[in-house]
């Protein structure tokens, strides 16, 4: 163990690898002492046909009275997909009550993707995250999500100039880290890292397949790489690779994530 101590606040999904399943066998895996604040338990996630969905939002002043009667505290916080406005301000209180001195806070927006907002977000939920990514020392937008905290057109068809500008907008919001993922073009892939008016685009392999959950594995292998003191390139470098093996080691009927626990085991 590393000695740092991570609290991933996001749903729990009992079927599909995202979220809280990704996250925890990640992170963990990396040494990094990983707890939880579930905001909710699906059936399984919103890519198959139908779920259930349980609200645990009720529950979490009891987890907070229990927290802060046990002195606990966290090293770092990694937020990724919350569903409703009103646990912005749980998160926030979170921060508040619970960091440890210098803890850092890495937020994945999770909340649209291909010029659109996810199922059941809407307008109310992009306004809520654009005051939390103000407590944020690094966020993880993806282009979609840059445009709509933003309020920039969405283009399917953009180029360097485009992503800058977006990452320009984004640093009037938030004084963050900004990481946009997933940029697309030249049949290649990226991350546009911009820290403090200094700009970097990390180029990858495109592979000819989409999965799903590959973003909060993204997260994950980032934020623990970034907290074992790898820097902002490095730890876009090594989540960039982590997510393209483990797209390339998932079969085509494997519709619901990808075979992350065979890259997983190589670390």
């Amino acid at each position: 163990m590393n000695n740092i101590r991570i609290l991933t606040m996001q749903d729990l999904s009992c079927v599909g690898q995202c979220s809280l399943t990704v996250a925890l066998p990640i992170l963990s895996t990396f040494g990094i002492e990983t707890c939880v604040l579930p905001t909710a338990v699906l059936s399984n996630h919103t890519m198959f046909k139908t779920w259930s969905y349980l609200d645990l939002t009720p529950e979490i002043p009891d987890i907070f009275k229990n927290w802060k009667g046990n002195g606990i505290k966290f090293d770092a916080f990694l937020l990724g997909y919350l569903g409703k406005p009103q646990l912005m301000d749980v998160a926030e209180m979170c921060f508040d009550e619970f960091s440890a001195d210098g803890a850092p806070i890495i937020i994945d927006p999770v909340f649209a993707d291909n010029g659109k907002l996810y199922a059941n977000f809407d307008l109310n939920y992009v306004v809520a995250m654009r005051k939390l990514i103000k407590r944020a020392d690094i966020i993880l937008p993806n282009v979609t999500e840059a445009c709509f905290l933003t309020d920039t057109q969405y283009q399917s068809d953009y180029d360097g100039i485009f992503i800058e500008k977006l990452a320009e907008k984004l640093s009037r919001l938030t004084d963050a880290k900004i990481i946009i993922t997933g940029v697309e073009f030249g049949g290649n892939i990226a991350e546009f890292i911009y820290d403090k008016n200094k700009s970097e685009i990390l180029w990858h392999e495109l592979l000819p397949v989409k999965k799903h959950g590959t973003g909060d594995i993204f997260s994950s292998v980032f934020t623990a790489n970034y907290l074992l003191k790898q820097g902002l390139h490095k730890s876009c470098d090594v989540a960039a690779k982590f997510v393209r093996d483990s797209i390339s080691a998932t079969g085509e009927e494997h519709f619901y994530g990808v075979n992350f626990e065979h890259i997983l085991k190589k670390q």
